[in-house]
């Protein structure tokens, strides 16, 4: 009988180094995760711009930014949208947060995100919302798959400042 693979090995799991990556941002800008190296990082993986749920999460990060950074942590939100819809997106709902461009979806399957969905019997490929917190090592101190947005930024929140004691 051949072996069957197990594909959650091959996931990013806490205590891992985290997989290290470069995007194109929004306002013309790039993140390279390994030069956060002495900060946390907070990498959230979204569907697309400017949707409710989104929307919603975006916003709560960018309400809690401040407190993010007191505790020395960045925030990164990526989604496969373009660098030019994150600006419309930024823009819109005044947004502070730095938003990712993987339009080639790497960064998402590298963390395990870009997945199997399926809506109304519909099945199709799309990204898993999902949250990773790194240490300043550049080690996934914690992760969070299949978020549900309300409160979860609070979440996120006490266990940045848990690691920065």
């Amino acid at each position: 009988m051949p072996e069957t693979k197990d594909m959650t090995s091959s996931l990013p799991q806490e205590d891992m180094l985290a997989p290290d990556f470069t995007l194109a941002t929004d306002s013309q800008g790039q993140f390279t995760l390994s030069e956060h190296s002495g900060q946390s990082v907070v990498l959230y993986f979204y569907p697309k711009d400017d949707t409710p749920g989104c929307t919603k999460e975006a916003i709560a990060f960018t309400e809690h930014a401040a407190e993010f950074e007191k505790h020395n942590a960045v925030i990164i939100g990526v989604s496969p949208d373009t660098a030019l819809k994150h600006d419309k997106f930024k823009a819109k709902h005044e947004l502070s947060v730095t938003l990712g461009a993987d339009t080639e979806k790497k960064v998402c399957e590298a963390y395990g995100v870009w997945t199997e969905k399926n809506m109304y019997g519909k099945k199709y490929m799309g990204v898993e919302r999902s949250t990773f917190l790194i240490d300043k090592n550049g080690k996934i101190a914690k992760i969070w798959r299949k978020v549900r947005v309300p409160g979860h930024v609070e979440k996120v929140l006490q266990e940045v400042k848990a690691l920065s004691l």
